[in-house]
Order: structure tokens, then C-alpha cells, then sequence
């Protein structure tokens, strides 16, 4: 049997975004092209009964977001299969032939949502603030060199990590447009992006996502609005609840009970999502999982899983819903009705990455993945749990290789509290084999039940790898996900230390002189506190990382929220930043450390990296930078191939040399 290397990613395919028709279950496939060092998408159905798999498109590196129109007659996606590769909306006949394009806008599509009767599409785009009078320049400057010009930038909010600095010349549209003529016009037109959630059955109105006060930028939050296409007024779901975000999610068939996922922000960004209902007739909102301490939604995170969205609420009749839960690294399915009575149907080691009813009400087509399952299509049976596999895009390359099943457990962390953990050893058993701590980002993530190639990578070469979810994650109620609230680096490195020390108890075979510790985002927050407050690991490596609060403040695209929010200070009290950055105790660093940033990522700037590598050289701790071009915040997940390769490498280089 072979163990996986950073080139088996190029090996493996995931499967995403299930769509139902008939018996056939639509799906796209993911995978890396070593070639052309990119990620291409095809579509496909599998029939449910006879698994007959059949290809419907791949023309253009990106074939995403399909659809099945409400009558069934068309195929629908979102494709750069176009000349200036700009997103635009295409259409395959369900009766088969080529695809045609139904959209032609200058800066693309971005997402978009049939009528009810098939015969139209709503869907969001941008264009130039003056587009009118440009084009009369732009001929003017045909002949012309052009000259970079200077970005003024007058929001609070001005960047985005991905995209990066946000355009300044744009009106946000929406839409419609006409499949029969592909003649559209403008539904609504803003300043700002606003969020196309829902068009109603007779096109009187549609839901939108909105800021909660698109006139004060320090609010923050958004909410879920009506727009009424003909007297273009506006009104809110939420006034209830004045603070919060809130996002549509599904409406029943009669129309007159809507699913809103959200929160109140009692807790600010560490608020749990619950599920709430609005009543149309009575104008109410209330929320359907109040007694439910759990997260709705997926916060499972790992690194394989591409254009994956997830298990979405959806309604089983006009009166009964499905909707899915983070709870213990898994992703169970509840059942829920309009008076928030609530059934747990679904509790397995899985994570769902897309779902949607068949024909039979007990059975729902899934995408999903486990710790040993890279991607798969299947059926989930509602009443058993249990999942029939329809398709396998990896069946064949899993079979060559080795992959470890992570051993789950708990202990006791800070304060007594009952902390999750996994444990995954080296392929090839052997006494004192070095082991890695590894922390994950967010923290308002949680490491579960998917498939983790990197982890996979490093247990082929001969490394443990230990799991971990300390306070501060979700999964695990709110007052957990809340506890590190001002309160970054105490308690949370507790349950990390304790937890390794767990560990080491139950896996004696553990070399303790070999112990790494590595994390990014977060968890590269965390590396840098841990090598300023011990030398019980032998190197380390932070990555896209955090190490200064100070100088953190307003220059991530969170803004200043995120310090105020989850730091619970601001520029006015610096020596409280102070005291909880990783920088202030550099002088305490021992463990040689490996620096590693995207040079495009907006999320931690790289002064972070550069500062924490600084100190490293001035207090002569064994260091080196590495920098990665072209790469945002994601780098680990949805950087470019050749350079997620050299990253994982790079990793082990650092380890192996110490």
C-alpha cells in the first residue's frame, strides 16, 4: 500500500452542491490540475438505481452553483466559459445538447435564483457607477498609455481578503432576466452588494440581505428584507431584534412561514447561530432552537473539501423542516416543525457538505466526507442514518493508499472542563515517533468528522498528529464558544497543554523530545503564545498568523470589529493588547520558529508574520520567513496547487531539521 504525499491531492476529486432530478442526482466534481497548477470543475449525475454516471459539462475552469428549473426542463450553472472569463449564467436542456449561455454582463454574475414558473432568472451583478459617460473616455484612451491611478478609500469596511481592495466605481444590480428571449432588466440597483435570497412565486417581491444600518458603518450586522418589486418599498423581517445577523434560508411552499438562520449578538461574532421563523401573515419572528445550546450550521473545518457548501435548512412540508447542527466535530440532522418542537434524526461520524430531498420524503441525495472518506454522493436515509453510496470519484486511488482512522477521545482541560480531541498516529507504528501539535484556526471552528489531507500527509510521514478543541471553538455550547472573550491565551492554552499531556499518557510510544506544534490563523495566534510560554516543543510553525493586537487593529478586512468584539478593547486601552499579544513575550522564545504568509492575505496582514519574525532574529531564536505570492488568507485550502504543495513541504522541512 503507498501513504499519501502532497502530490496525491492532485489524485483526489470531491463532489459537491447534490441537485435532484427524477432519479438522477446532479453533482460537481472537483479536482487539481498539475498542468495547469488550477482547480477545474465538471458536472455530473449519478442515476440513483442503476449509478450510471453521466457528464453534462466542463467547458471553462469553473462550473459551478447549479440548479434544476421548477419545471425541470433545464440544467442551470454559473461558468467562466466566456472570452474575458467573467462569470455568466448557462443552460443545458435536460432533454439533452450543448449548453448556451444566457447572460453576457461585463463584471459577471454572481449568483441568482429561478421564478417559480421556469420562464425567468433573478440574478446580481455590477457595473461601473458611470459606465455611460466612461465609454466616451475609454475611446479617447485607446491610444494612450495607461497610468496607474491612486485608490480613495472613504468606508470603514474597504477590503477583502480574496478579492482585495473593494472597487469604489460600482452599482450593485439585480436582474431578470428572460430564458426564451435572454431580453433582462433592472430590478433594483444599490451603492452597496445586497444579497438575493428569495423570489417569490408571483414576482411581487423578493428577500434580500442587507446591512442591519447601511447609514452607520460601526454597526454591525445585517438583516433579511422584503423588496416589493413594483412600489420599491422596503421593510425588515428582523425589527424585533435590533442587532444581530440574520440571513434567509427557505420559505415553505404556501409562502407564509420563512426559515431565517441568525443571532442576536448577546454574544457579538461568538453568538451561536439559531434557526428563527417568521410568520408572514402575523409579521413575527421568533426563534425555533431557543432551548437548543448548539450551533446550527457547519463549523467542521479541513482542507480538502472544494466548492462545498452546506447541509441546507429545507422544508419537508409546509409545516416540517430539516435543518443541520455542529455538535462534537459532527454534523447532525434535526427535524423541526413551525412550533419549534425539535427531533434529532441524524447523529453519525460525518460530515454533510450538501443535501437535498428525493422524491421519497425519508431519503436525501448528499455530498459528504469522513475521516477516512475523502468525497462521496450517496443517500441518506432519514430514519436509520445510514448512507448508501452512489458514487466514489476516489475508489480507485483509496485503494492504494494507507489512510489512518483518527482515534477520538476526551479530557479534562482548564477549570474541569470536558475538552474533544483526536489523535492520529504515524501509518507505520514505531516506538518514539515524533509528534504534532496541530491548532486549528477560527476559533469559532472546530476540528470533526472529514477527511484532512495535510494531517493525512503528515501521519504517511511518520508523524502523530494530535487534534484538538479547546475553549473558544464551536460544538460545544455557547457559554464554551464565548469563554475565551477577552480572555485569548489563558484558559485555551490550558486545554492545549493538558491535552498534549493526555496524549502522551495514552500514546507512551510518543518520542517527548520530538514534540512540534504548528496551527494557522488562530492557531497560528496560538503557536506564537506557546513557544513565548514554553519549551517543551522542539520547533514550531505559525502560519498566515497573529502577533501583535496593537498594530492588528484596522488593518484586517474585519476592521476594528473583530479586536473590540473578541479582544473586548480597544486602541485606548493598548496595554491590554498588549498583554494578550504573542510579540510581548518574544523575549521568552527558545523554540525555532518558521514563519509562513500569504503575501495577499487581507485577513492577517503580513506585518504580522514580519513582526513575530523580527523578534525572532533579534532575540537569535533559529527562524526563517517564507512568504507564498498570489495567496490569500486560504492558502492551506484554496491556494494555488504548486504552492499548497511547497507550503506542506516546507512544514516538515522545518521539522525534520531539528
Amino acid at each position: 500500500m503507498k501513504t499519501l504525499t502532497p502530490e496525491s491531492l492532485f489524485d483526489l476529486k470531491t463532489v459537491s452542491q447534490p441537485k435532484v432530478w427524477k432519479d438522477h442526482v446532479f453533482f460537481v466534481e472537483t479536482n487539481l490540475k498539475e498542468q495547469t497548477n488550477e482547480y477545474r470543475t465538471s458536472i455530473y449525475s449519478v442515476h440513483q438505481k442503476t449509478e450510471e454516471k453521466t457528464h453534462w459539462g466542463d467547458s471553462g475552469s469553473a462550473n459551478v452553483e447549479i440548479s434544476i428549473s421548477p419545471n425541470g426542463k433545464w440544467l442551470a450553472y454559473l461558468s467562466n466559459n466566456t472570452e474575458d472569463k467573467k462569470t455568466q449564467i448557462f443552460l443545458i436542456s435536460l432533454s439533452g445538447g450543448s449548453a448556451s449561455q444566457l447572460t453576457s454582463e461585463k463584471n459577471g454574475v454572481f449568483s441568482y435564483e429561478w421564478t417559480s414558473n421556469s420562464a425567468s432568472v433573478y440574478y446580481q451583478t455590477s457595473k461601473k457607477t458611470n459606465e455611460d459617460s466612461d465609454a466616451n473616455k475609454n475611446e479617447e484612451m485607446k491610444d494612450k498609455k495607461k497610468h496607474p491611478e491612486p485608490k480613495v478609500i472613504t468606508t470603514l469596511q474597504y477590503k477583502m481578503d480574496g478579492r482585495g481592495v473593494n472597487p469604489v466605481d460600482l452599482t450593485y444590480q439585480i436582474k431578470k432576466v428572460d430564458i426564451a428571449t435572454k431580453n433582462d432588466q433592472l430590478i433594483l440597483e444599490k451603492d452597496r452588494p445586497v444579497g438575493l435570497s428569495y423570489v417569490s412565486k408571483d414576482e411581487s417581491y423578493l428577500l434580500v440581505s442587507d446591512k442591519l444600518d447601511p447609514e452607520d458603518e460601526w454597526v454591525y450586522g445585517g438583516s433579511v428584507y422584503k423588496y416589493f418589486i413594483e412600489s420599491k418599498k422596503t421593510t425588515t423581517l428582523t425589527k424585533e431584534i435590533p442587532q444581530g445577523s440574520f440571513q434567509f434560508v427557505a420559505a415553505n411552499e404556501a409562502e407564509d412561514f420563512y426559515l431565517l438562520v441568525g443571532n442576536d449578538f448577546k454574544f457579538a461574532f461568538v453568538s451561536q447561530a439559531k434557526l428563527y421563523g417568521y410568520d408572514v401573515n402575523q409579521q413575527t419572528l421568533v426563534c425555533l432552537t431557543e432551548n437548543l445550546d448548539a450551533e446550527i450550521g457547519d463549523t467542521i473545518i479541513g482542507d480538502f473539501q472544494q466548492n462545498v457548501s452546506d447541509f441546507p435548512v429545507q422544508w419537508l412540508d409546509n409545516e416540517n423542516y430539516l435543518f443541520p447542527v455542529t455538535e462534537h466535530g459532527k454534523l447532525q440532522i434535526y427535524k423541526g416543525n413551525r412550533k419549534g418542537k425539535l427531533e434529532k434524526l441524524v447523529d453519525e461520524k460525518v460530515q454533510f457538505t450538501g443535501g437535498e430531498l428525493t422524491d421519497e420524503q425519508d431519503r436525501v441525495a448528499v455530498t459528504y466526507s469522513t475521516a477516512t472518506i475523502p468525497s462521496e454522493v450517496g443517500l441518506l436515509n432519514l430514519k436509520t442514518g445510514a448512507i448508501e453510496k452512489l458514487y466514489d470519484p476516489n475508489a480507485d486511488v483509496v485503494s492504494e493508499y494507507t489512510i489512518v482512522e483518527p482515534e477520538m477521545f476526551w479530557y479534562k482541560g482548564a477549570d474541569d472542563w470536558d475538552i474533544q480531541g483526536w489523535y492520529m498516529p504515524p501509518v507505520e507504528k514505531k516506538e518514539k515517533h515524533p509528534a504534532i501539535l496541530y491548532v486549528h484556526g477560527g476559533p469559532q471552528v472546530c476540528y470533526g468528522e472529514t477527511f484532512f489531507h495535510e494531517m493525512q500527509k503528515l501521519s504517511a510521514q511518520g508523524y502523530g498528529v494530535i487534534l484538538l478543541n479547546p475553549r473558544g471553538g464551536n460544538g460545544y455550547g455557547q457559554d464554551f464558544v464565548a469563554s475565551i472573550l477577552g480572555d485569548y491565551g489563558n484558559k485555551d492554552y490550558e486545554d492545549l497543554m493538558l491535552g498534549t499531556d493526555y496524549v502522551l499518557e495514552q500514546h507512551p510510544e510518543i518520542d517527548t523530545e520530538k514534540l512540534y506544534v504548528a496551527g494557522g490563523s488562530y492557531g497560528g495566534f496560538m503557536t506564537n503564545w506557546i513557544v513565548g510560554h514554553t519549551d517543551r516543543f522542539k520547533a514550531a510553525v505559525t502560519q498566515r498568523c497573529i502577533s501583535n493586537w496593537i498594530s492588528f487593529y484596522g488593518t484586517s478586512d474585519i476592521g476594528p470589529h473583530f479586536v473590540e468584539f473578541q479582544l473586548q478593547h480597544d486602541l485606548s486601552e493598548m496595554q491590554e493588547l498588549w498583554r494578550m499579544s504573542p510579540l510581548a513575550y518574544a523575549e521568552n522564545v527558545n523554540t525555532p520558529l518558521l514563519v509562513i504568509h500569504g503575501e495577499e492575505d487581507l485577513r492577517c496582514p503580513q506585518e504580522q508574520a514580519e513582526q513575530m519574525y523580527i523578534a525572532m532574529k533579534k532575540h537569535k531564536v533559529d527562524t526563517k520567513l517564507i512568504t507564498f505570492p498570489k495567496s490569500s488568507h486560504g492558502l492551506s485550502r484554496m491556494g494555488l496547487p504548486n504552492l499548497r504543495l511547497e507550503r506542506m513541504n516546507a512544514i516538515t522541512d522545518w521539522f525534520e531539521q531539528y
